[in-house]
């Protein structure tokens, strides 16, 4: 089993950044593909990004390409995800979960453990 806590959100102007962190406890993190999910008022949970075991596949949403990166440090049992060039449409609650899959997965019922998530705000 895998509990998982989000850091590092907060209100951010337009052209921003922000570094999100999700601390894993247990002593298997590196067994786990892990993913950024968010979910907006009124809308859908929607994938942004996902890290396989290793790190060295990743996948992301395309309208975070070449804004945001996902990284994890399985030594530290915590994945990142850097966010660039923020958008206010990138406004949402951001959690982070976990796989067993091997690969990176877009689905979020695919993912068994969630973090409580850690609200972004973008003001424009």
């Amino acid at each position: 089993q895998v509990q998982l806590v989000e850091s590092g959100g907060g209100l951010v102007q337009a052209g921003g950044s922000l570094r999100l962190s999700c601390a894993a406890s247990g002593r298997t993190f590196s067994s786990y593909t892990l993913g950024w999910f968010r979910q907006a008022p009124g809308k859908e949970r929607e994938f942004v990004a996902a890290i396989t075991k290793s790190g060295s596949n990743t996948d992301y949403k395309d309208s975070v390409k070449g804004r945001f990166t996902i990284s994890r440090d399985n030594a530290k049992n915590t994945v990142y995800l850097e966010m660039n060039s923020l958008k206010p449409e990138d406004t949402a609650v951001y959690s982070c979960a976990a796989t067993s899959r091997v690969v990176p997965i877009t689905q979020w019922r695919e993912y068994r453990y969630w973090g409580q998530g850690t609200q972004v705000t973008v003001s424009s």
